[in-house]
């Protein structure tokens, strides 16, 4: 029996010792799963202060009456339930139809930019892969459109575009004579060439930027392979490049369609406070209707109808592109 205990007393000590090794390996694990995220909290809790507090705020603000007779006290203004929302959607009411004019505007001008970025971005990517002399330099040059602040890089482009002595006209006119006589590009029907101008100079290195990093994932035995079988330059584009790069493309097209969609900047800078009807962009829209007519309860109903169209567009085009991918795989 002496025996027996003897021999059951080092197990007793080793499931103690077991048991009080758990809660401390239990806290280990806590703090090594908890740290990222205590480290994140600032930043969350400041994403909740910059973008999500004024994003409700504006949409109670879109169900009340806010006018210039509220700035005041915003918060004492009417409640008008939908009124604002039913003023924005119709479409035989002057406010409606100007709504609609300027996101059908904004559509053409994003479908077109988006296009021509990434199709310039691309085939700039395309060339930049292969080895010649200056190479780096160039690509360094092609980044320039993108480094450079928005302000500047637009303002620059509204001298070039001026009636009488601007670059544009100079180059267009006086030089290669393609034109009877100087245009005006920043109204009429001119200014949404311009106003795309612009936006395809500052987004297409972008996109070359993108296409370029993931054309480095693709190996080069699959070029070396396809050239041994006689495949020439666009074949190997169609078959290799693009096929590989349709996940880059996926995220690519999104990303410059909310960018482009949203984009406030340029058509400000560009042509100011009141944009050409032609250049009407919805976003410099419901600013003139925010705080040009002073009605912010429907500029605000503006913003949240746009805010759900990008939801619903950004939804749909997940779920087509996931799709693709299941059938692709």
């Amino acid at each position: 029996m002496t025996t027996t205990a003897q021999a059951e007393r080092p197990a007793v000590r080793k499931s103690t010792h077991g048991a009080a090794r758990g809660p401390r390996r239990r806290t280990v694990r806590v703090r090594r799963v908890g740290l990222p995220y205590l480290l994140l909290l600032p930043a969350l809790l400041l994403e909740l202060l910059v973008h999500l507090v004024p994003m409700v705020i504006g949409i109670v603000m879109s169900f009340k009456e806010l006018t210039q007779f509220y700035i005041r006290d915003w918060g004492a203004a009417p409640w008008s339930a939908l009124d604002n929302y039913r003023v924005s959607v119709d479409f035989d009411a002057p406010v409606g139809e100007a709504l609609l004019h300027s996101f059908l505007v904004t559509i053409a001008f994003t479908l077109l930019s988006v296009g021509l970025c990434w199709l310039i971005g691309t085939a700039a990517a395309v060339f930049m892969q292969d080895t010649f002399r200056g190479r780096g330099l160039l690509r360094a040059l092609f980044l320039v459109p993108y480094a450079l602040p928005v302000y500047a890089a637009v303002i620059t482009w509204v001298f070039m575009f001026q009636h009488d002595n601007g670059l544009v006209n100079h180059v267009l006119h006086d030089q290669l004579g393609l034109t009877d006589k100087p245009s005006f590009w920043l109204i009429g029907d001119n200014s949404f060439i311009a106003l795309l101008t612009v936006s395809v100079w500052k987004g297409w290195p972008f996109a070359f930027l993108i296409v370029m990093a993931g054309l480095q994932n693709i190996p080069g035995e699959l070029y070396e392979a396809a050239a041994l079988d006689g495949a020439g330059v666009w074949q190997r584009i169609r078959r290799i490049t693009l096929p590989s790069l349709r996940p880059v493309n996926q995220v690519l097209v999104l990303v410059l369609f909310l960018w482009t969609f949203n984009d406030f900047n340029t058509p400000f800078v560009l042509f100011g406070r009141t944009a050409p009807e032609a250049a009407d962009l919805i976003s410099v829209h419901i600013y003139q209707a925010s705080f040009v007519t002073w009605n912010f309860g429907t500029g605000s109903a503006m913003s949240v109808l746009l805010l759900l169209f990008l939801l619903l567009v950004t939804g749909g085009y997940l779920a087509l592109t996931s799709r693709g991918r299941r059938k692709a795989s």
